[in-house]
């Protein structure tokens, strides 16, 4: 194949463009801001099954608080009445009398020990919305990182979109000037040769694949026409010469 040397280097300003644009893609992909929000996202699902969890807690606390706060009224009111039937003389006999006041003492220590309770319910409740007002920190704490870091990613993927428009832009016109035969064997190797299908030949190596051309090689090279398309013969990509090449 055949192709003007201007068009050859040409071609090297394809490849760059091809290479920004490949670059920018892989950047866009792997924004630190994508690992940081999965991070994020990891932990707000945890601490909102945990504040849930809390919750919940805090209201089966409150419950149980409410019954053992109406366990100890009934006991008190039940108490209240029996005082009251004592001190009226309401008690008919001896034993009634007896009974009264054997009840009015239960009901006292009843009463002492339902209290006692509602004391341990209210300091489990205590404990568990303390729980709850840390985890809703935490939680409001890690939603602003969140926000904060889609907003970060959100503007370096505009910047980046941007900037790739523009090189997609670019490249079109730089292909557009490109013979159309020279440009699908480029197109061709570069899908084969991991995104670089032309590369530059400088002091006597091969840029795409790094390696340096022997002396048959750089010979067969120096003896073909400007004109020429050359190969390089270890990774068959395009080969272009500039003044820089060595040869």
């Amino acid at each position: 194949m055949n192709a003007a040397p201007a068009d050859q280097i040409r071609l090297l300003e394809v490849q760059a463009l091809d290479s920004r644009i490949q670059q920018l893609d892989h950047k866009r992909h792997h924004l630190p801001e994508h690992a940081e929000l999965d991070r994020l996202n990891a932990d707000l699902t945890q601490l909102r099954d945990l504040l849930v969890a809390a919750q919940t807690e805090e209201s089966d606390t409150a419950r149980e608080q409410t019954k053992s706060e109406q366990d100890v009224d009934q006991v008190r009111q039940r108490a209240a009445r029996d005082q009251q039937r004592l001190d009226s003389g309401a008690a008919a006999s001896p034993k009634d009398l007896e009974n009264l006041q054997r009840e009015i003492v239960s009901l006292a220590k009843r009463q002492s020990d339902l209290e006692d309770v509602v004391l341990e319910v209210m300091e489990r409740r205590e404990t568990m919305q303390e729980r709850v007002q840390e985890l809703s920190h935490r939680l409001e704490s890690v939603q602003a990182k969140a926000v904060e870091a889609e907003t970060r990613k959100s503007t370096a993927l505009n910047e980046l979109d941007a900037e790739g428009s523009k090189a997609v832009k670019e490249r079109e016109i730089v292909a557009g000037s490109v013979p159309a035969d020279l440009l699908k064997l480029y197109d061709k190797l570069r899908s084969q040769q991991g995104g670089v299908g032309a590369a530059r030949l400088y002091q006597k190596r091969c840029e795409g694949c790094r390696l340096e051309l022997n002396i048959t090689e750089l010979g067969e090279v120096r003896a073909a026409p400007a004109d020429t398309v050359v190969r390089c013969e270890n990774c068959m990509r395009i080969l272009v010469r500039t003044a820089d090449s060595g040869l």
